[in-house]
């Protein structure tokens, strides 16, 4: 057999926001792994539970995308190495991967002044993923939105997040929100998510403060102690930091922050996440909570915790996870939202349990589901076949970054 014939199939990852700070990790850090030049820390799909699951190997992936910006990736990918986002160095080492990745990027919109309508806007989009994979020889290709937040859609008009995913359905490729974004959640998509056949996952990564409260908010529960308030305070810079300056987007962020907690709980406790703008700080987020409880004899305690981490370096390594996933999923013939994947987000798709521990053991029954190969699913996603997406109101597309 040729090396040709012998070569795994390829898979593209069509990134939203693609020359953002998350999407610019995302394919320095893929280029990085695949080269033995750093280890796979923070790659779930690279720990032995997905061994043998017949997912696409980090080297037969593809990158490309749609952005409002023009910065090329190799000059990002300086930008985030001069704020210690990425190793020293690491630019230089990848330069032809992230070369080859830009040349990848079509215009994204709508933008200021454009005209064209939500039909014209949807069908460009699509026919953009369509060359991609056709011009690349791609057995197929996973869409993930990693832009910034949007504000919350209100009435029938299509926000730039829905009108993405849209296409990518159009397309014919699996959906990723990685965002709070509205994406396959406006109602006007649900007849669309449900015909297509495809999987879906989403939305909202979870990667920082909500990561720790999905695991907090269970121990609270279990050990029957009383949680009379939880409040935090996140401070964050660069395209995040900017973004989440607006109320309506940090309201959007905040929602799926304060539903563990509701969901883990089984109450809602008192107390906000307060969001503020430090243009300083970057691409690095320091997240602090403060939890007010009662304990025995009605016992006044206090736990209080601080995150200090990089959004980009969180958020990148779980990007590659579910492109991975969802581009199994979608070769094993499994359709709908994918409900298993819970353990990546704050706000799940489908059915699923809230607490980490417990998310974390659906995802590895998925990966033994995954491992049967294909015809091992029945069609359709174990959360049920074909269900819309909840249609929540949520926000809205730029280039940009979106973790925590």
């Amino acid at each position: 057999m040729s090396a040709s014939l012998s070569r795994p199939p390829r898979v593209g990852v069509w990134l939203i926001g693609a020359r953002g700070s998350v999407a610019t990790t995302v394919v320095a850090g893929c280029a990085a792994v695949t080269a033995g030049l750093h280890p796979p820390t923070g790659l779930v799909t690279e720990t032995p539970a997905f061994a043998d699951c017949g997912l696409p190997a980090l080297s037969s992936l593809v990158f490309g995308g749609h952005d409002t910006t023009d910065c090329p990736l190799p000059k990002r990918a300086e930008q985030l190495a001069a704020g210690g986002v990425l190793p020293a160095g690491l630019p230089a080492a990848v330069e032809a991967e992230l070369g080859a990745a830009d040349a990848e990027i079509r215009p994204g919109g709508p933008g200021a002044g454009d005209t064209r309508g939500d039909e014209r806007l949807i069908g460009e989009f699509a026919a953009d993923i369509s060359d991609f994979v056709r011009r690349r020889g791609l057995a197929r290709a996973v869409v993930v939105n990693v832009a910034s937040t949007e504000p919350a859609a209100t009435g029938s008009e299509l926000p730039p997040s829905s009108l993405y995913a849209a296409a990518a359905l159009r397309a014919g490729c699996p959906y990723v929100n990685f965002t709070p974004s509205t994406g396959l959640h406006h109602p006007a998509l649900a007849p669309l998510a449900e015909s297509s056949g495809l999987p879906y996952a989403g939305r909202d990564g979870k990667t920082g403060q909500t990561l720790l409260r999905s695991v907090l908010g269970p121990m609270f529960a279990q050990r029957a102690l009383a949680v009379r308030a939880w409040s935090g305070t996140n401070l964050l810079g660069g395209g995040d930091g900017a973004a989440l300056a607006d109320p309506a987007a940090a309201e959007a962020k905040n929602a799926g922050k304060e539903r563990v907690l509701a969901d883990t709980l089984g109450t809602t406790p008192e107390g906000r996440v307060h969001i503020d703008d430090v243009p300083v700080l970057g691409d690095w987020k320091t997240a602090w909570d403060h939890v007010a409880f009662d304990g025995f004899l009605g016992t006044r305690m206090i736990l209080q915790t601080i995150w200090q981490g990089c959004d980009s370096a969180l958020a990148a390594p779980l990007v590659l996870d579910l492109a991975r996933l969802a581009a199994r999923a979608h070769e094993t013939g499994l359709s709908g939202p994918l409900g298993e994947l819970a353990f990546f987000f704050k706000d799940p798709v489908g059915e699923a349990p809230s607490a980490l521990a417990e998310q974390h053991a659906q995802l590895e029954r998925f990966a033994g589901r995954l491992r049967g190969g294909a015809g091992a699913g029945d069609g359709s996603a174990e959360t049920g076949e074909g269900r819309p997406p909840r249609a929540r109101r949520d926000h809205m597309t730029r280039s940009g970054e979106e973790a925590g």
